[in-house]
């Protein structure tokens, strides 16, 4: 692409004018200050070779010299990768990811394809309707292709004492993308969309963990002392706990910690019935809690409510329930401190006590999230969610702004510019190039944002620009150029100029990579571009003493001037000498170049020449009866051809003669 010009409206790429924080990258180059010079150069893909060069050292005598051995180091080059990665995901996933979404991505392009056809002969509604299905199936398939589903609140039924699962933690990239899915595609879902966030979270939270003080490592460290303590009731982390999961919804986890509670013991029942029956009425309250949703997954608690009408009702009705407990004669009788108050403590934070829940949350999110489970929990769409998430921001404030936390914002404010920035600061151009079908799945805005055709961006829309910056990433590396034309071919304006340019720049040397060459022409039906490259290859060969590598490329592209300038070099090398031992040099050439190349120009004497020579050999051989009749005919031919220069008649006499 090119470089940043001085004026921003007059460059292809677009950027933003105002002046921003740099961003600082250590080099570790191990030389002694001063530096000379230091030439900055670019590597494959967004690395940066550094080449640091050493000051001349005063030193001039040999003894000092060798009292400092790195007088005599030159420089060092180091890489620089640029970019705000954290290290989730390596150089080897990268490429994975990047070849599996191919598939998923061609198809999608496709359906559009055939969609878009459909609706010239029907309404457009209809396909809206179809379209989010396709892209929904999409994200499904990318997301697969990110990691497998996380699910930290889920329990261990083996083992009583564990509360969450040890798997893999997944990345930053796959929650902003199911946070994406969550908000522009699934239309199925907007009705419960406080659930599927509780879902995400549940997923995700391990994440905001590595930096912050989150749920999940507070459910880390109690699940440690649940194995060390023996009356867990007594430690107010485990109390700590429990309230924490419950005001983000993990319902089966608040259970499951209850149900370690001492009083469950066979030989505390007698002594601490009350208490027991406390913790169990609290537990029961807990796993109905009603949730509006369209299913609850397998080991999940909850009453599941399908309608907002049945969830109204059975809401209702579970508060009632706790308001009962709450003002029960019971707790008087509850003898154990710790138990009565974190007891009571759970039924505030089910009743939206916002005091309760903003003590139990850790991040401004997990408060976020409490808040449409026991203060909002019949609110529906986006409406009053973004100024609901920077009153939390303000309960909790966060010292990381990381690049999941500015997309989550972006989608709240219903800024598409936003959502696609924050994507390509933090993910890089493979988030923004894929993951612009999920914000125009569903959204019109968004779709007339991206697919307007744009001035200051040389006539292309904004997401044919991302799909171009992506597609030269990939064509900067040797190992992912092959999947570029992909996407190249998906831009309607430029994409088949970059497409041609990104073809002729690959070695011809290489017979898997021109194989492969031809093979993205046939698809892409680029007859004149295929020909351009065999007959380079044609001509690259010959040049380099493979002829008959040469001559079968150029046949390929039908190149008839060269083949023909190939004819007369042969003839007029090999008419300098007749002799067998020259003709027996070229005669693979001949045979590989054919009879109908170069006539005019004397390739039609040697063939003539090499079917009389091959005559003359059966007569010698004796292995045709009629050899000798076919010699003299052939003979009589090469005689009285006018292709048949005259020096060569004598030679042709003495050949026969001599056999």
């Amino acid at each position: 692409m090119p470089g940043r010009a001085s004026d921003p409206g007059n460059s292809l790429v677009h950027f933003a004018p105002e002046v921003r924080d740099p961003v600082v990258y250590p080099i570790r180059h191990g030389i002694n200050p001063p530096l000379f010079r230091v030439f900055v150069s670019w590597s494959d893909g967004n690395l940066l070779n550094v080449a640091c060069l050493q000051a001349p050292s005063p030193v001039s005598n040999a003894t000092a010299r060798a009292a400092e051995p790195e007088a005599d180091i030159g420089g060092k080059v180091v890489e620089v990768r640029l970019g705000e990665g954290d290290g989730e995901i390596n150089e080897e996933q990268r490429r994975r990811i990047a070849y599996g979404s191919v598939p998923a991505f061609a198809m999608l392009q496709s359906r559009r394809n055939s969609l878009s056809m459909m609706s010239r002969m029907a309404s457009s509604s209809s396909f809206r309707n179809e379209w989010w299905q396709h892209v929904l199936e999409y994200s499904n398939q990318i997301k697969d292709l990110l990691g497998p589903p996380r699910l930290p609140s889920s329990s261990v039924i083996e083992d009583s004492k564990v509360v969450l699962q040890q798997i893999e933690e997944p990345s930053s990239l796959k929650a902003a993308w199911e946070l994406m899915e969550i908000f522009y595609v699934d239309k199925q879902s907007s009705a419960w969309l406080p659930e599927r966030l509780v879902d995400w979270l549940a997923g995700y939270d391990c994440i905001l963990a590595r930096t912050e003080t989150a749920i999940y490592s507070k459910l880390v460290n109690v699940q440690k002392k649940i194995v060390k303590i023996q009356v867990i009731e007594d430690d107010s982390e485990y109390w700590e706990g429990i309230s924490s999961a419950l005001a983000v919804g993990w319902l089966d986890v608040v259970v499951k910690l209850l149900r370690l509670h001492g009083s469950y013991q066979l030989d505390q029942l007698g002594n601490r019935e009350t208490e027991n029956g406390l913790v169990e009425a609290v537990a029961v309250l807990v796993s109905t809690m009603p949730r509006m949703r369209a299913d609850l997954p397998t080991g999940k608690l909850g009453q599941c409510c399908k309608t907002k009408p049945d969830f109204v009702k059975a809401w209702e009705k579970w508060r009632g329930h706790i308001t009962k407990l709450e003002c029960s004669a019971f707790w008087v009788q509850c003898g154990h401190r710790q138990t009565r108050e974190g007891l009571r403590n759970l039924l505030q934070i089910m009743l939206g006590n916002i005091k309760n829940l903003t003590t139990s949350t850790c991040h401004w999110m997990e408060l976020y999230i409490s808040h449409f489970l026991f203060i909002r929990p019949f609110s529906t769409g986006l409406e009053g969610m973004h100024s609901l998430a920077q009153k939390c921001m303000q309960l909790k404030p966060s010292s990381n702004s990381s690049g999941l936390i500015g997309v989550f914002m972006g989608i709240l404010g219903g800024n598409t510019e936003v959502v696609l920035a924050e994507c390509s600061k933090a993910f890089g151009p493979w988030m923004v190039a894929h993951a612009m079908e999920l914000l125009t799945a569903t959204d019109d805005q968004a779709d007339i944002l991206l697919h307007e055709e744009r001035y200051n961006l040389g006539g292309i829309s904004m997401e044919e620009l991302h799909r171009l910056v992506y597609a030269q990433v990939l064509s900067s590396h040797p190992l992912t150029w092959q999947i570029a034309p992909t996407y190249l071919a998906s831009c309607s304006k430029q994409g088949l100029g970059l497409l041609e340019v990104l073809l002729y720049r690959q070695s011809v040397h290489n017979l898997r990579v021109t194989l492969k060459n031809l093979e993205i022409c046939r698809l892409y039906e680029l007859e004149n571009i295929s020909a351009c490259i065999m007959k380079i290859a044609g001509v690259y060969y010959w040049k380099h003493g493979r002829r008959g590598s040469g001559i079968h490329w150029l046949q390929q592209a039908q190149d008839e001037v060269r083949l023909n300038r190939i004819a007369q070099q042969l003839f007029e090398c090999i008419g300098k000498s007749i002799s067998d031992d020259s003709f027996k040099q070229w005669e693979g050439l001949i045979e590989l170049l054919g009879s109908e190349v170069g006539t005019a120009g004397g390739l039609e004497f040697l063939h003539k020449y090499r079917d009389f020579k091959r005559s003359l050999q059966l007569v010698h051989d004796k292995k045709a009866a009629d050899a000798a009749r076919q010699t003299v005919e052939s003979l009589v031919q090469l005689m009285r051809s006018p292709s048949t220069p005259r020096r060569f008649w004598l030679p042709l006499l003495h050949d026969s003669l001599h056999q």
